[in-house]
């Protein structure tokens, strides 16, 4: 074994020392795979004989990521036992074919000329199988990835509605869209992202109803990507946004099968990247943020009640803080009387201007949050509650606030909390502490400029040509009826017209 190995390094520096292509030479092309992947202490590599023959072979594999199972009853047991024919009758293409189609009994298997792509290959959970006298590697899908279970989306939860949220394993994702019923159109397109660390990445769409130019946009937003690594989908909602300075997502995500299926029945397109649970939907416009899956699997009544008290949410969230200490600081008397002196009876003493007061409640609110989130699960919510209660408390009790300032400050986090996008929420909590300080300066008028300042630029805000304020400007009358209400289903016949779909109809209604 010494003296062959000493063979294939002489034949490895004379004759393909620079060479990524297989030569069908065992020794060199075994030496070239071991000096690439010399440096990783787990690749195993296994060598033998295929059956009685004397053919030299060797698989590589890395031991954590491949099913060993599979590969010593299906690979190893095949070719050590399978073939006994003559050695000078079976050689070469022949030789080739013969494994191909006959001994291997693998259903993922191709072929690889090349050293760089069967090392990745082999570093992402598949085997390299190499034969004298073939000038390529056999690439043989073995990986078993670790996998968690089907659990309900914690970000995501919902009191009707499937209890199945996407996971971190890509192939997964796309079995769990295929099993929200059948449909021959559901289209499904592979892509490569990474430069370094290669990643897969697939966008799915309806080839019946989604518009060509928004697949194509989407394509070539993702294609000019140019990152060493993309580790989590938010790499891409970054990179493929509209406006990457605006406050506001562009992009929406989810962990929620049913909510990306959905989205790919109105003519929307759907990124999943391996690795991460959480989804991408394109376009997405502002109501989108605001609505939840629940709204379609409960009555059209109680579905549009709790969909306006999302609105009302997302008002308080937004100009709460900033409307208290507008009309504190401004406008006394717009107050009324009795509240009027309530009010101040309980700010005597405080010591700091509305904007401060306001300032310090929910700076400590949100870093209660940020605490909450980032504590072990048992102990989280249990510190949220007690801390809020008891620096509430502690800051009433010494004169630093008011006790309506807490009851402004808490009614707004609670708001907050009613948006069912996390994203679209921390959106609206930023710009909650500008509204303040334009309440602080100007009153009532600084929120009216505020507030026109915001809509200049949500009119402006288009996510993949689609206006994101959309169908209230431009105005589309058949759209609102999915809009600040959702209408009973067999008034809602067409799909929404900014998508510009090419099957319009919903059929069936």
């Amino acid at each position: 074994m010494k003296e062959q190995t000493v063979q294939g390094e002489e034949q490895y520096e004379s004759v393909s020392k620079t060479l990524d292509q297989f030569t069908g030479v065992y020794d060199v092309d075994l030496l070239k795979i071991k000096k690439e992947l010399e440096h990783n202490w787990d690749v195993q590599f296994r060598e033998f004989h295929i059956g009685n023959t004397g053919i030299r072979a060797a698989i590589v594999f890395l031991k954590e990521l491949c099913d060993k199972e599979m590969i010593d009853k299906h690979i190893l047991k095949s070719l050590m036992e399978g073939l006994t024919e003559n050695p000078t009758i079976i050689k070469g293409y022949e030789l080739q074919q013969l494994i191909k189609n006959e001994v291997l009994p693998v259903s993922d298997l191709f072929e690889e000329s090349t050293v760089m792509k069967s090392v990745g290959g082999v570093l992402t959970g598949a085997t390299a199988l190499i034969i004298d006298g073939i000038p390529s590697v056999f690439i043989l899908g073995t990986a078993q990835g670790k996998t968690r279970n089907l659990d309900e989306p914690i970000s995501e939860a919902l009191v009707r509605g499937p209890r199945l949220g996407f996971t971190e394993n890509l192939s997964v994702n796309t079995s769990l869209l295929r099993q929200q019923g059948e449909n021959q159109h559901l289209a499904i397109i592979k892509m490569e992202v990474g430069t370094r660390i290669k990643k897969e990445l697939v966008i799915a769409y309806i080839d019946e109803i989604a518009e060509p130019d928004l697949i194509e946009e989407v394509k070539k937003r993702i294609s000019k990507i140019n990152l060493d690594n993309l580790p989590e989908s938010g790499y891409i909602e970054q990179l493929i946004e509209d406006n990457y300075l605006s406050p506001f997502p562009q992009v929406q995500s989810t962990e929620r099968p049913d909510r990306v299926f959905a989205a790919l029945m109105e003519g929307r397109v759907a990124i999943l990247l391996d690795g991460t649970p959480f989804a991408l939907i394109v376009p997405v416009t502002f109501n989108m943020l605001l609505q939840s899956p629940e709204d379609y699997y409960e009555r059209w009544l109680p579905s549009s009640l709790i969909r306006l008290l999302r609105f009302l949410a997302a008002g308080i969230t937004l100009f709460g803080p900033s409307i208290y200490i507008a009309f504190v600081s401004f406008h006394q008397g717009l107050i009324p009387t009795k509240l009027a002196l309530s009010m101040m009876s309980t700010r005597q003493g405080v010591p700091f201007p509305a904007l401060i007061e306001a300032l310090i409640m929910e700076i400590a609110i949100e870093i209660l949050r940020e605490a909450g989130l980032r504590l072990p699960k048992p102990i989280g919510p249990t510190m949220g509650i007690v801390g809020g209660l008891v620096i509430g408390e502690a800051a009433v009790q010494a004169g630093i606030v008011s006790p309506i300032m807490v009851i402004v400050v808490a009614l707004t986090a609670i708001s907050s909390f009613a948006i069912p996008q996390y994203n679209a929420g921390i959106s609206l909590r930023m710009l909650r502490f500008i509204a303040m300080l334009s309440a602080a300066l100007f009153g009532l008028y600084g929120i009216i400029l505020f507030f026109l300042f915001l809509c200049s630029h949500l009119v402006k805000l288009k996510s993949f040509g689609v206006p994101f304020v959309s169908p209230t400007v431009p105005y589309r009358a058949g759209d609102w009826k999915d809009f600040m209400v959702r209408m009973p289903l067999k008034m809602m016949k067409r799909r929404p017209k900014l998508l510009k779909p090419k099957d319009t109809i919903r059929k069936g209604n």
